[in-house]
């Protein structure tokens, strides 16, 4: 096992592969072919699921699944985060949720209207998985980068799972527009396994250079388990002693609770929404827009790690989140295939930008420590119980009025409430 130094090219590159390899999950399934392959199994013409004795709506079934997956991963990511710091193995858990992330989807082939508790199932363990790996990915950033170079990295990763699932999805839609019916469903379910594929293959290079992480011991104990609560714990009383890094992540918590919400379900919103002249038109528009919001978000990673080095990171956060209000309360107005095409445009330009420089203001603005694994897994079970809220609250929604309009527009008071939140972040 070779063992790199910090800030060499080749272990950044390594981390920053690692986009590569799991973004497919992000694209294929959360965003694009799984949406659309849902969406012909229960059509919004009988969008009523009987599951577990309830009449859900389809879109209602998914909001509240996920935030089931996102709470499950608040809850372990912490557990699991103290036992690898402290035996100096966070590769192998990031392995873990990776080969689980993999396996998943590719056991999602099954999902089918017989099957849908397994379907369901692995798209649960799928989320878990995809999920789990990023925490302990997010967390080698800072030890394998210096802060100087953490902003451009953090974007490069980006940039690279951007493309990456591009490549993909291209794969998958020829497969899926060569075939009519059920032979294209049948593509659709091939695309989930060619994504776990993907994901298991391309992980390697990053697994090969990674290293372990920082041992501090070999026995794990009742204590060491519990170790992860308990490190978090501490951090939020440092982070209350760190007035800048606490109203940043106050912050943080509640316009990522939007974005995240926002990309989860956004597909879902243009299948059951948008008025599209027939299954093919759906088929390709959808499509065609989830690739423009990828192309555009490498763009929006880019210029947002330029304007950060000009304006600074929290200015640069300010400006995307006053975009994402305009995008918010113009999406309520959609219903047409063009206007549909244009605001995944806007989408991508600010989608791209707010991930990877959240994820690299934080890292700068977090005290020299070796437990970055501590800090980083608070920064992810902040984002989860966000995300767990927005889910829910976005479910209920759709659930009770029955469109998923009024779920976006309520998404706009989050944005408004983190502009407040980063005006009030101390500027030294």
């Amino acid at each position: 096992m070779i063992q790199l130094e910090k800030g060499s090219l080749k272990l950044r590159n390594a981390w920053a592969f690692y986009d590569w390899a799991n973004s497919v999950y992000a694209l294929v399934i959360s965003s694009s072919i799984f949406p659309l392959y849902y969406g012909f199994l229960f059509p919004k013409d009988n969008p009523i699921i009987p599951f577990l004795g309830y009449d859900v709506k389809n879109t209602a079934l998914i909001s509240f699944v996920t935030a089931f997956a996102f709470l499950t991963v608040a809850i372990l990511s912490p557990l699991l985060s103290g036992i690898a710091d402290y035996v100096g193995n966070k590769k192998r858990f990031m392995q873990f949720f990776c080969y689980l992330g993999a396996l998943s989807c590719i056991g999602m082939y099954w999902f089918t209207k017989d099957n849908i508790y397994f379907g369901i199932l692995c798209f649960y363990l799928g989320l878990i998985g995809f999920w789990g790996s990023l925490v302990f990915y997010n967390s080698y950033l800072p030890d394998i980068a210096f802060p100087e170079q953490q902003d451009k990295l953090s974007a490069k990763g980006y940039s690279l799972g951007y493309i990456g699932s591009v490549v993909l999805l291209l794969a998958c839609l020829f497969l899926v527009l060569s075939k009519e019916g059920e032979e294209a469903l049948k593509m659709m379910r091939i695309s989930f396994v060619l994504t776990g594929v993907w994901w298991l293959l391309f992980s390697q290079y990053s697994f090969y250079y990674l290293h372990k992480g920082n041992k501090k011991g070999d026995k794990i104990s009742r204590d060491v388990i519990f170790n992860g609560f308990k490190e978090l714990l501490k951090v939020q009383k440092e982070l209350l002693q760190k007035l800048k890094l606490k109203r940043y992540l106050a912050a943080f918590f509640v316009y990522s609770m939007a974005v995240q919400t926002v990309m989860l379900v956004a597909t879902y919103f243009g299948e059951q929404e948008i008025n599209w002249a027939d299954d093919s038109q759906k088929t390709t528009g959808l499509i065609v827009s989830i690739l423009v919001i990828q192309l555009v978000a490498v763009l929006g990673a880019i210029l947002t790690s330029k304007l950060s080095e000009r304006i600074g990171n929290i200015k640069s956060l300010l400006t995307i989140n006053i975009i994402w209000v305009i995008i918010c309360i113009a999406a309520y107005f959609v219903t047409e295939p063009i206007h549909f095409y244009l605001t995944a445009g806007f989408v991508g330009l600010v989608m791209g930008g707010i991930q990877s420089l959240s994820r690299s203001t934080y890292s700068k603005f977090l005290p020299e420590t070796n437990d970055t694994t501590s800090y980083f897994s608070f920064y992810d079970v902040a984002e989860k119980i966000g995300i767990v809220i927005g889910m829910l609250i976005y479910g209920l929604i759709d659930q009770i009025t029955g469109s998923m309009r009024n779920s976006i527009v309520f998404l706009t008071l989050f944005f408004l409430a983190g502009i407040i939140l980063l005006l009030r972040v101390p500027k030294k």
